[in-house]
């Protein structure tokens, strides 16, 4: 009888992600993608990209405000040291479980929107406002760069997560649902 209880409090499930929320994660991998793929060698489809991002971008920081609870910033967006504590918790392995966005997960989503905002700023000043400027495609490909060097890190983290806490988060990225809380999770 005791397994049935705690099968039954693994396999429980909540909502944590808004349909918005992913809907934005995914869409943004796909712009990013495209437009780093498309590079110069397909124009339109690199700007199309590059245009996507941008609104993605913002509709987020939107959402980040007034969205849904686990979506808002006040929700997972955490101090310093905060985040330098929960990473050192990481590297021992006494992490705890949180149900949003652990702290790093929170510091990552602000790191690569003001990473990505910056590629579509830079990209939006190179093709409407200083065409053929070096400094500021040095600044855009830099920045690319950087938001690659992010996505291995986010991509690193959530495999990190996923297997200490028995969770399929890319799963949760797709169907908006993670295991209740229980124990010692933050909720």
């Amino acid at each position: 009888m005791a397994s049935s209880a705690a099968t039954d409090e693994i396999t429980r499930t909540i909502r944590v992600w808004d349909t918005f929320v992913r809907v934005f994660h995914w869409s943004l991998v796909v712009a990013f993608v495209t437009a780093y793929f498309a590079g110069d060698d397909y124009e339109t489809v690199h700007l199309v990209a590059g245009y996507a991002a941008a609104a993605l971008v913002t509709a987020r920081i939107v959402w980040g405000v007034v969205g849904t609870g686990y979506a808002r910033f006040a929700q997972f967006v955490r101090r310093p040291s905060t985040v330098l504590g929960y990473l050192a918790d990481i590297a021992t392995g006494r992490e705890v479980r949180y149900l949003g966005h652990n702290p790093a997960g929170g510091a990552m989503i602000v790191a690569l929107l003001v990473t990505i905002g910056g590629i579509c700023l830079t990209g939006w000043l190179l093709t409407d406002i200083f065409w053929g400027s070096k400094f500021f495609e040095d600044v855009h490909e830099w920045l690319t760069n950087l938001a690659l060097v992010l996505i291995a890190l986010h991509v690193a983290g959530v495999v990190i997560a996923s297997v200490r806490h028995r969770e399929n988060l890319p799963g949760a990225m797709v169907t908006g649902r993670k295991r209740a809380p229980a124990g010692d999770d933050v909720a």
